[in-house]
């Protein structure tokens, strides 16, 4: 028996390592990347490398939980749930989607990034799993959520419930010009909750840039506007902020 179990060909997929198998981390791979690339894209913390391991390790894993142990089922007194693996995999993929959640003053940050990490990982787990038709579909449905909701609900919810926005202004120092144009938000509707102000050197106006995170229901446009009226303003920018993402 000792023999016949040495004999057995190494490049096999009923032992786990042939074709089908070598397919089903690519379909990870690809699936994966792809996912990455567009939170890459969104200069998100965890970009293409870290979706593309996450997809292609889980894969990698529900592979060893369906293969990995077959050389021991036919022993005495042992049984065998592959399940167990797969769980290990949903509990241990917390520790990395936990540490892109973090909280600035009242405001939470990275939760669709942990979000998609955590959905890399169940796209990487079916297609290790053999369910190649659920992970392409899961992916699609990413895309639709990541990409189409936003545009869905900047029209469904009114403009009235308020929002987050960020100005950036490029404006002469030695005036005491910001203080002014912290005034000027605060009067059009807006409350200041981050001001990040950064010096530009080799400018021969001594200009500084100063980033101004604001939450209100003023007009963004507006205040642009009233902004860029006080002479010392070289540049305004008003946007809407960065989401939870």
């Amino acid at each position: 028996m000792a023999g016949a179990g040495l004999a057995a060909p190494l490049w096999d997929v009923h032992n786990g390592q042939g074709l089908r198998q070598l397919a089903e981390l690519g379909l990870a791979l690809l699936l994966s990347s792809l996912i990455g690339w567009e939170r890459a894209a969104q200069q998100k913390s965890a970009g293409l490398r870290t979706h593309t391991l996450v997809g292609i390790a889980s894969a990698l894993m529900m592979e060893v939980s369906q293969h990995g142990f077959t050389a021991v089922l036919g022993l005495q007194n042992v049984s065998f749930d592959p399940s167990r693996v797969a769980a290990q995999i949903v509990s241990g993929i917390g520790f990395i989607g936990g540490g892109l959640i973090f909280v600035r003053r009242d405001a939470v940050r990275g939760l669709t990034t942990a979000a998609t990490i955590w959905l890399t990982c169940a796209v990487g787990m079916a297609c290790g799993g053999g369910l190649p038709i659920l992970a392409l579909a899961v992916t699609a449905l990413h895309f639709l959520v990541v990409r189409g909701y936003p545009l869905m609900t900047s029209r469904l919810i009114p403009a009235t419930a308020g929002g987050t926005f960020e100005a950036r202004l490029t404006y002469r120092t030695g005036a005491a010009l910001l203080p002014r144009l912290m005034e000027t938000c605060t009067r059009s509707g807006f409350r200041i909750v981050q001001v990040k102000v950064e010096r530009l050197p080799g400018r021969a106006d001594d200009a500084a840039r100063v980033l101004l995170g604001l939450e209100g229901t003023g007009d963004s446009s507006g205040l642009a506007s009233e902004l860029f009226q006080d002479a010392g303003v070289l540049d305004v920018e008003v946007s809407a902020a960065a989401d939870d993402e």
